[in-house]
């Protein structure tokens, strides 16, 4: 699919999150908990003006499962995506980055993301959990575009 260049582009960035507590390779991925529809997803979020993708990517985290000690293994790829199919007028260009997590998780948890991106105003409610990498969590919205490169 060709990208239409007359549509807005919004900077976008997401965490391939790694356990390394796990006995396996675990991946940290969440669902929704008012809207499972929209899928397996993995941390992320939009790129604020003047901010670093790797700035960027490193504070979504935090604001979305409260970790912040996390050890930076690379920047995984980027990748141009006309967000047409998901009723969005715009191209995403995201940046992809993988990260050891340095402290002990539990298993599951719940965490509040106080400022989405849509504007709303109401805390957006994320069940995070870890995902055997080899159980291959299929990703929503294109999002397991580097996955195979954690393996």
């Amino acid at each position: 699919m060709s990208l239409d260049p007359a549509k807005p582009e919004m900077l976008k960035v997401y965490a391939y999150i790694l356990d390394t507590f796990a006995e396996s390779d675990c991946l940290l991925v969440f669902e929704h908990v008012d809207f499972p529809e929209a899928g397996i997803q993995v941390p992320g979020g939009s790129i604020e003006p003047g901010e670093r993708p790797k700035d960027a990517v490193l504070r979504e985290v935090k604001e979305e499962t409260g970790i912040s000690n996390l050890k930076l293994v690379g920047e995984l790829g980027v990748v141009r995506k006309d967000m047409g199919e998901f009723g969005l007028n715009c191209v995403h260009e995201r940046h992809f980055f993988q990260f050891d997590c340095l402290i002990e998780t539990p298993k599951e948890w719940i965490a509040f993301e106080h400022t989405p991106s849509d504007g709303s105003e109401s805390p957006i409610a994320f069940r995070f959990y870890w995902e055997n990498i080899e159980n291959s969590p299929m990703l929503s919205g294109g999002l397991g575009e580097f996955s195979n490169r954690l393996l």
